[in-house]
């Protein structure tokens, strides 16, 4: 059983994206990540490269794992088994590559020690069972521990039923005059919640120019927003949901949702998936009576001393 880790896009699609495209919805951020580094360059999300890896259980084995990173986010695991995660831990400490900062294209064999290596790794997300035995070998090889970040439940859009009565006001693409306003929505929102998310001024830009972000807009005025992912293998991923503070309660972001997946749905996608933070209550009970349904527990962890 081997991983391979390498700082190649191209060699990643050739190799794991057959992979990704079966599993659309328990690999959607590596779907949608990927496709966005293909589109718009290397540095679309920082200015060091990304990283990426798959995993066979056999030599000669199809991939049955997958991982990426866009530093300086955390690496994030697509479906693979918990032996795999667990690998994938020792294949980082052997590679030193949380400790260099970088790392050469390889195979590398689960159950490397080097306690102490790669100590830079301070999170990784992704499925819960994966998570939680990357979590397990990493703090074995490194003596760090792990803290849960925040719990997760992936969901699949199975009937989309817009909220009835519909607040007021009307669902529309975001504009660009509006880009000052929406680049602090994005900001607001990162500053919310607890997982990695985009907030630069660019992915205001580019969401608004290829139209998948959109807003609700009450009384001439935008007062809520829902992004989409374009459609990858079939499937596109809401997000973000904002809503300012003193606009909440009225409805506002089921409505923006509701529009939303329904562009995805005109766009191709045959999935619509969204995130939704375990600890939100409130998010949960709104994206199910749209029609949304669990898929997948998921979870994000930090690592200390």
């Amino acid at each position: 059983m081997a991983w391979t880790l390498s700082t190649s896009l191209d060699d990643f699609r050739a190799r794991a994206g057959g992979f990704l495209a079966a599993h659309p919805a328990e690999n959607t951020v590596l779907l949608s990540v990927a496709d966005r580094l293909a589109t718009d360059g290397p540095a679309a999300y920082g200015e060091q490269p990304p990283r990426f890896g798959w995993w066979r259980p056999g030599a000669d084995g199809p991939v049955a794992g997958a991982y990426l990173q866009t530093p300086p986010y955390h690496p994030r695991l697509g479906l693979m088994p918990a032996v795999a995660a667990a690998a994938l831990a020792g294949a980082f400490v052997e590679a030193g590559a949380f400790e260099t900062g970088a790392f050469e294209a390889g195979a590398f064999e689960a159950g490397a020690s080097g306690a102490g290596a790669g100590r830079a790794l301070d999170g990784v997300s992704g499925g819960k069972a994966a998570v939680r035995a990357f979590a397990a070998a990493w703090c074995a090889a490194t003596g760090r521990r792990s803290a849960v970040r925040v719990d997760e439940l992936l969901h699949r859009l199975v009937e989309l039923v817009p909220p009835s009565p519909a607040p007021p006001g009307l669902a529309r693409t975001a504009r660009a005059a509006e880009r000052e306003l929406l680049t602090g929505w994005f900001e607001d929102f990162g500053a919310e919640v607890a997982v990695d998310f985009h907030t630069s001024p660019d992915a205001v830009d580019r969401r608004i120019a290829d139209g998948t972000l959109h807003v609700w807009e009450d009384g001439g005025r935008p007062v809520a927003l829902a992004g989409r992912s374009p459609v990858v293998a079939g499937m596109s991923r809401i997000g973000p949901v904002f809503t300012p503070p003193g606009l909440r309660g009225r409805g506002y972001a089921g409505a923006v949702t509701a529009a939303a997946s329904a562009y995805a749905l005109a766009e191709g996608a045959a999935e619509v998936l969204l995130y939704t933070d375990l600890a939100n209550p409130t998010s949960n009970s709104v994206y199910r009576r749209l029609g949304y349904r669990p898929v997948e527990d998921c979870l994000a962890v930090t690592f200390h001393d």
